[in-house]
């Protein structure tokens, strides 16, 4: 079954589904292999793990399709991708949706900021006329429509949190934008419970839920109550894997090169410890038996460093 099709039968079961941020592909893996239906990738997180760089329009469109195109050919589940505001106009829109299918991703959201955008979090953002944005979600239900129907499309304003928003504004918007063919509506920035309540009484479609920054948290249990049908929380893998390298770091720069051995040792025993074998390399090895004959395993005999499991490539 096509990613795109898996992913609109979760949407079409009525389920509220959690899914969680990545920024790489490692990242995303690392997710796939706990179990998740589907992953979501980061714009900020893909900004600052690939250039260094906040999440205000610095990273340009192949670099974003780069990273999904990367993510979604790691994993087997779909992928749901920041495509940030269509990187233009209509036609710019046309174009990025069509790029963004042929990554392998399952599905986009595309905000109505002004270009440059930045992080819907953060204080200094501006929205464009909302005729204008109509006209960019229905061009990319055509883009779509013309390469994989079951694409899905997420419409996302930033009405409610830009300068001079509301939150009346942000519904207006998001229930225009559903008519103009968007799959999901994403309301960006409401403040409190009450707000979120009033997006899902008054937003007529289903609701894709940014459970960070200044919105509320809420639990499985809420938000089914809540009827939200996709929330993501796209930056706690990357926040922790800064943190953990900061502390990383701390520890060779006081205590030498040995500080990493002590940092191998106590994961030893986790399900991660392994790298080499995460990394994939039992499948090279079934890949090489099947594709390049049982001579081939011959390398591996009196070879120093780390050995395939045979019973798993078999």
């Amino acid at each position: 079954m096509k990613k795109t099709t898996k992913l609109r039968e979760i949407l079409n079961s009525g389920e509220s589904v959690f899914i969680p941020g990545c920024y790489n592909a490692m990242s995303a893996r690392v997710l796939d292999k706990v179990g998740f239906p589907a992953i979501y990738m980061t714009g900020y997180g893909t900004s600052l793990s690939l250039l260094g760089m906040p999440d205000a329009g610095l990273a340009t469109m192949t670099e974003m399709q780069m990273n999904a195109r990367y993510i979604a050919n790691a994993v087997d589940v779909p992928v749901i991708a920041d495509s940030d505001n269509g990187y233009g106009n209509a036609i710019n829109t046309i174009r990025t949706v069509k790029e963004y299918i042929q990554t392998g991703v399952a599905a986009v959201h595309i905000e109505d900021q002004v270009i440059p955008k930045r992080c819907g979090h953060v204080a200094g953002r501006r929205v464009i006329p909302i005729d204008e944005a109509v006209g960019k979600y229905g061009a990319a239900d055509y883009a779509r429509k013309e390469v994989d129907p079951d694409f899905i499309i997420i419409a996302r304003t930033d009405a409610r949190g830009a300068h001079g928003g509301t939150l009346d504004d942000a519904i207006t918007r998001a229930n225009a934008y559903l008519e103009a063919g968007a799959d999901m509506a994403f309301v960006e920035g409401p403040t409190d419970v009450e707000e979120v309540k009033r997006v899902c009484a008054e937003v007529k479609g289903p609701i894709f839920y940014n459970q960070t920054g200044v919105s509320p948290r809420f639990s499985m249990e809420e938000l089914r109550e809540l009827g939200i049908a996709m929330t993501i929380t796209p930056g706690a893998t990357f926040r922790q894997t800064m943190m953990a390298v900061y502390d990383l770091a701390v520890k060779l720069r006081d205590e030498g090169p040995l500080a990493e051995k002590a940092f191998n040792e106590q994961y030893q025993n986790h399900p991660m410890g392994d790298l080499h074998t995460f990394a994939g390399f039992d499948k090279v090895m079934a890949w090489e038996k099947e594709f390049m004959g049982e001579e081939e395993l011959a390398k591996y005999a009196d070879s120093v460093g780390h050995q395939p499991n045979r019973d798993a490539a078999e």
